[in-house]
């Protein structure tokens, strides 16, 4: 009976475009208000300009639904649009994910009868992992994290020399992706005191968060083709925010050669919502200007488009001895060198084929200040300059116990703010079983 009563809504004809696939229209109106009145409140994560995904259950046994959120409510997207999966969501073509965006708006800005019926709290809701993620790609697309860290191992000679030219990325561990508030447990590894060995096989003692903005895919692309950049927009779906836990002493021993293994794969936590790259309209902007002498991109990785996003980031972090968080760092999306656009168009530049619900990773999010670094490694120099709690603990690298929160939100002028949730997680010890000698046989 919704889709019914929905029927009468009439989209505008005319949305205003800014450039390429940029779009805002009525769904933006920073005067545009819902019946859900928690969404109407100052400050909201979720007003009716947001609409975000989340796949979630009612009670235990109730079979995984679409929800959007909407204040402090979720409607169920699954009865009222017959949504059957987030995954069936993000592989529409970016035309119909939009005048779905404008469905959902219109059946929340006016009211019909029964409407109530398909919300729920959010506070009561089992929220679930967006989708079953096929595959996981981690970037390094921060130059300002890059340089950070080069600059501790390489001080004369940061960047590497292809850094520049292309988003260096890895390929990460999609079964380990876990949804925020999952406990994460400290890893054990290899790690050495010299460069030259030899290793010993313990719990990380140097165990770190790393900030960033994660990327559902969709439509993606058949193997064997490429997706051009200036198509690459439209085969991102949304975003989320993603926490790569990342061993850095396990990380130091192993990643020669081939980059990143273990040190990353025992755990990623990302946050239960999709904020739709239809909400974040508004907040696109032109990318940061590239030093002078740096190489302009690439042909299949230059653009004109405004693909970056103006997505503000923040870290918490609560010890177990302190009463709430404090925040030690806010960075930018917008300071990326490498932007989304440019991430996807490269990971499909060699015929890979990139599908619906895959996630890929932005890699840390630091920028120019000391307040914009996205990590421990970063921000308390390799542990040389721990940071002071308001407790008297100094934090090197994460203990057991530490609670680590990223929340974020878009601002501009003219426009309503749109929040992104949280992303949690706390560290618990290792496991002890995990270095047990074995009974000889």
């Amino acid at each position: 009976m919704f889709l019914a009563g929905f029927s009468t809504f009439k989209v505008p004809s005319a949305p205003r475009r800014l450039g390429g696939e940029f779009m805002i229209d009525h769904t933006h109106d920073p005067a545009l208000k819902s019946w859900v009145e928690s969404a109407n409140l100052p400050g909201a994560d979720f007003p009716i300009q947001n609409l975000p995904f989340a796949t979630y259950s009612r009670f235990p046994g109730d079979p995984a639904r679409v929800g959007v959120a909407i204040g402090d409510q979720l409607l169920d997207a699954t009865a009222t649009f017959h949504l059957a999966s987030l995954r069936g969501v993000m592989a529409m073509p970016r035309a119909e994910r939009l005048q779905l965006r404008h469905k959902i708006s219109g059946f929340l800005a006016t009211h019909t009868t029964g409407a109530e019926t398909m919300l729920s709290p959010i506070a009561a809701a089992h929220l679930e992992l967006p989708c079953e993620i096929g595959d996981y790609t981690d970037f390094y697309a921060s130059i300002h994290h890059a340089t950070n860290v080069g600059r501790m191992f390489r001080p004369e000679n940061p960047l590497l020399p292809n850094y520049k030219w292309l988003p260096v990325g890895y390929h990460g561990r999609a079964s380990s992706i876990v949804l925020s508030g999952t406990p994460i447990r400290r890893p054990w590894g290899q790690t050495a005191d010299s460069p030259a060995g030899p290793p010993v096989y313990a719990p990380s003692r140097r165990l770190d968060y790393e900030l960033e903005i994660g990327a559902f895919l969709g439509p993606g692309n058949t193997l064997g083709h490429t997706i051009p950049i200036d198509q690459a927009a439209g085969h991102i779906a949304g975003v989320c925010l993603l926490n790569d836990w990342s061993a850095r002493d396990m990380q130091t021993w192993e990643y020669q050669p081939l980059g990143p293994f273990l040190a990353k794969s025992f755990a990623t936590s990302i946050s239960p919502w999709v904020v739709t790259m239809e909400a974040l309209e508004p907040f696109r902007r032109a990318p940061e200007p590239r030093p002078e002498g740096d190489p302009p991109p690439l042909p299949h990785l230059a653009t004109n488009a405004p693909d970056a996003l103006g997505i503000t980031l923040e870290v918490w972090l609560r010890s177990a001895l302190m009463t709430g968080p404090m925040r030690i760092s806010r960075g930018n999306v917008a300071h990326l060198y490498w932007t989304l656009s440019q991430l996807v168009a490269h990971h499909a530049s060699n015929g890979c084929n990139l599908r619906p619900g895959d996630l890929i990773g932005s890699g840390t999010v630091s920028g120019p200040e000391k307040e914009n670094r996205g990590c421990l490694l970063e921000l308390t120099l390799r542990g040389t300059e721990p940071l002071e709690l308001p407790t008297g603990e100094q934090r090197r690298f994460l203990e057991d116990g530490d609670e680590v929160i990223f929340r974020a939100c878009c601002e501009a002028p003219g426009y309503r703010r749109i929040g992104f949730g949280e992303c949690r997680g706390t560290v618990i010890a290792a496991d002890p079983s995990a270095g047990r000698t074995p009974h000889p046989k």
